[in-house]
């Protein structure tokens, strides 16, 4: 499984704030932080033989929902503009990206860190939003 090399909430010292899991046994997991007071998709993956089959879509569907239950204003994300199971599904989903200039500082601190560990030379990096 691929859990992507972006600096992890175990490096900023912090306890998901959400997470979810697809399968018995389990083939993907969402899991959301608080990041700027809002709830925050810090990762989502699945198994690369059980994608297509709508298992990203309903972890994505489940985090939303508990999000805006819990009383969140908005969702966010830091992802890939153009990789198509990243920035097209999540703009797919309601997501619209963010300048970075208008990004809270924990936001900011995040993209910073990915940027450090090479994210940003595999593919352009953007900040998203989705209003709840």
């Amino acid at each position: 499984m691929h859990l992507g090399a972006s600096i992890s909430v175990a490096d900023r010292g912090e306890l998901p704030l959400a997470a979810f899991v697809a399968g018995d046994p389990p083939v993907g997991f969402a899991w959301l932080t608080l990041v700027c007071g809002h709830a925050h998709l810090e990762q989502i993956s699945v198994v690369p033989g059980h994608g297509g089959r709508g298992l990203g879509r309903a972890l994505l569907e489940g985090a939303i929902g508990w999000a805006t239950e819990a009383g969140y204003p908005c969702i966010t994300l830091c992802t890939f503009r153009d990789v198509a199971w990243n920035g097209p599904f999540y703009r797919s989903a309601g997501f619209v990206e963010v300048e970075e200039e208008e990004c809270c500082e924990e936001l900011r601190e995040i993209r910073g860190g990915e940027r450090s560990n090479g994210l940003d030379e595999l593919g352009v990096r953007v900040v998203m939003i989705r209003p709840l």
